[in-house]
């Protein structure tokens, strides 16, 4: 049974590639197709419903039918890949090891990159209440290896024999904390793609971040892996000077959604870049940007959708 189930994820992947394709012969409207296409994200799984980027998160989100599963990914000291937004542990979710909760002041003491999996894995990330997201399940859960996430989507998704998600993955970089919270992108990316090739994710896979220098690495060493270019809200720069500083077209624009109008949407379509702006919390906004045309949205709440 093993050697049968690399196969039978490759299948499960096709399949779902070829779902979210409007057949070239298919009599409905544009406005039908691109609906079929639109990608639904759910933000760090769904994070207004569940503890954020844990397994319970992903496989719910799933439950009510995103497309691509968006997550972050940090290193811990003996080199494991795991799902956190921060690189240490953010007091709005942590509890420690005795049970107290981390206060503001000392989390980023809490340095992940100085722990090992196992020290990581005494602390709680989905019990404490969370101030922003009042619907979020209260539940104790710590944070996951992203290979578990990635086999615990598969299974889900094999049991379900439901169309198999994305996988909108952010490397949390930055040049000020190389070697202090996270390595420097060259050991990141090459740690983070042997795990989805291991997985044979290689086709289902999107690399996002801010950091530049992760998406260059990426795009130089391994170019089949397609690309999110993430843009703040503060960023003024123009599109052409953003894509020039990157140095070559990502697969996806991926900016604050406040940021998003017509002329930048026409000018990214232009250029060959899909643009599928975070985080969208409204209904009004999120049908708003559909009607405006962009590619996808990136959510707390995939229950919107």
């Amino acid at each position: 049974m093993r050697q049968l189930l690399p196969i039978l994820f490759l299948l499960m992947a096709c399949s779902g590639s070829k779902k979210t394709v409007a057949p070239a012969s298919s009599d409905k409207t544009p406005g039908q197709m691109v609906q079929e296409n639109f990608d639904k994200q759910g933000h760090r799984g769904c994070r207004g419903l569940m503890p954020e980027n844990t397994i319970p998160a992903m496989l719910h989100a799933l439950g009510m039918g995103v497309t691509t599963l968006e997550m972050d990914v940090v290193m811990t000291k003996d080199k494991q890949l795991i799902l956190s937004h921060e690189p240490f542990f953010n007091h709005e979710i942590s509890k420690k090891p005795d049970g107290t909760e981390v206060s503001a002041k000392e989390e980023s003491s809490l340095n992940i990159y100085q722990m090992t999996y196992a020290e990581v894995m005494k602390y709680d990330v989905g019990m404490k209440s969370h101030p922003r997201f009042p619907r979020q399940e209260k539940m104790k859960v710590g944070k996951p290896l992203l290979r578990d996430v990635l086999d615990a989507v598969k299974q889900h998704m094999m049991m379900a024999r439901r169309p198999f998600p994305f996988f909108n993955i952010e490397t949390k970089t930055q040049p000020l904390t190389d070697n202090i919270y996270h390595p420097e992108p060259k050991e990141f990316v090459d740690s983070l793609v042997a795990v989805i090739k291991e997985k044979q994710l290689e086709e289902q896979v999107i690399i996002q971040s801010f950091d530049f220098r992760t998406l260059q690495y990426l795009h130089q060493k391994y170019p089949s892996i397609k690309t999110a270019m993430l843009i703040e809200d503060y960023d003024k720069r123009s599109l052409e000077e953003q894509t020039k500083a990157l140095g070559f077209t990502p697969t996806i624009y991926s900016p604050a959604y406040q940021l998003v109008n017509p002329a930048l949407l026409k000018k990214c379509h232009d250029q060959g870049m899909k643009v599928i702006p975070w985080t969208v919390n409204d209904k009004t906004k999120i049908d708003e940007l559909k009607a405006m045309g962009v590619d996808g949205i990136i959510t707390d709440y995939p229950d919107l959708f």
